[in-house]
């Protein structure tokens, strides 16, 4: 369970117990100790929930960006010893996805609403862009997926940029899916949609081919006593033409048999036929694929593999 505390409370009662400690040592309290005591963020880790997303400037590691669930997006320069808040004047600072342009990293694209269905799940309400290194933000649409999970861009063409749409746990919706831009955020196409249970929970790229992506589909629904996670609309798709057509990954393939929950995908950047899928099913299990994603076999399924898909 998520427990809240109340900032203002939590430094009244440090300071109680400050000055209680001298008290019970029979030792005399020296208020210069506390006079320049002030209340100040510490950074993203500390004030601003969850951290959603990340990522780095290949060319400058220095520079790396953070989205949090609740607390907007950060950047550092000094390669992650000091923070600074950059998306506190927007309408919306609940943070899902973030991705760099590699091929020109003043481009940043922001996704908002959290991908973790849990009870104080943040909505959003559409995807960012900015073109100057976060100094400045337009909202690009979207704004009815409420939750982006995954942000890609192409490496080959900065305005071609795929976005995973996980959507709004709490009601059925048709906003779901895997969209594409190729105007720079123009105009949208829905280029995989499965039913309106059914959202993206991750999108990964071949770095060698960036036609060929993998999108984990995933069937789930909140409601305020209940979580329900997985049914016949979750799968894994491969597409091979930049989503003009997909092809669903099954049983038949290696996956597991029976109904399917939430996914989690990862492509090695040296040698993009070997791919990994951590799989919620009946007995959640790693994956592991030696040809791109097309035949897979269990690789580990202990205890320790997995546990709520958020």
């Amino acid at each position: 369970m998520k427990q809240t505390f109340n900032g203002r409370s939590l430094i009244v009662s440090a300071l109680v117990a400050f000055l209680w400690l001298p008290a019970a040592s029979g030792q005399k309290l020296d208020v210069d100790k506390i006079k320049g005591m002030k209340a100040r963020s510490i950074g993203p880790a500390g004030m601003s929930g969850r951290v959603t997303a990340i990522d780095a400037v290949v060319s400058n590691p220095d520079i790396i960006y953070i989205g949090t669930a609740s607390g907007g997006v950060w950047k550092s320069e000094s390669g992650g010893i000091s923070w600074d808040p950059i998306f506190d004047k927007e309408k919306l600072i609940n943070i899902g996805a973030l991705a760099i342009t590699q091929s020109n990293p003043g481009v940043i694209w922001v996704g908002t609403g959290e991908g973790n269905p849990r009870n104080s799940l943040n909505l959003g309400g559409g995807i960012y862009k900015s073109l100057d290194g976060g100094h400045s933000w337009e909202m690009m649409g979207l704004e009815d997926t409420r939750n982006i999970h995954r942000i890609i861009v192409d490496p080959r063409d900065e305005n071609t940029v795929y976005v995973g749409a996980i959507g709004n746990p709490w009601w059925e919706h048709p906003e779901r899916g895997v969209y594409k831009t190729s105007d720079g955020g123009k105009t949208w196409e829905k280029v995989l949609f499965v039913d309106e249970k059914t959202g993206a929970a991750d999108l990964v790229m071949d770095p060698q081919n960036p036609n060929k992506l993998m999108a984990a589909m995933w069937e789930h629904r909140r409601w305020p006593w209940f979580f329900k996670s997985g049914g016949p609309g979750s799968g894994l798709y491969v597409t091979l033409d930049g989503g003009k057509t997909w092809e669903e990954r099954t049983a038949e393939d290696g996956l597991p048999e029976g109904e399917l929950g939430r996914m989690g995908l990862a492509i090695s950047p040296s040698n993009p036929k070997i791919v990994y899928a951590l799989v919620e099913a009946e007995k959640n299990a790693l994956y592991r694929s030696d040809d791109g994603g097309l035949k897979w076999k269990k690789v580990s399924d202990g205890n320790d593999i997995g546990n709520r898909p958020f």
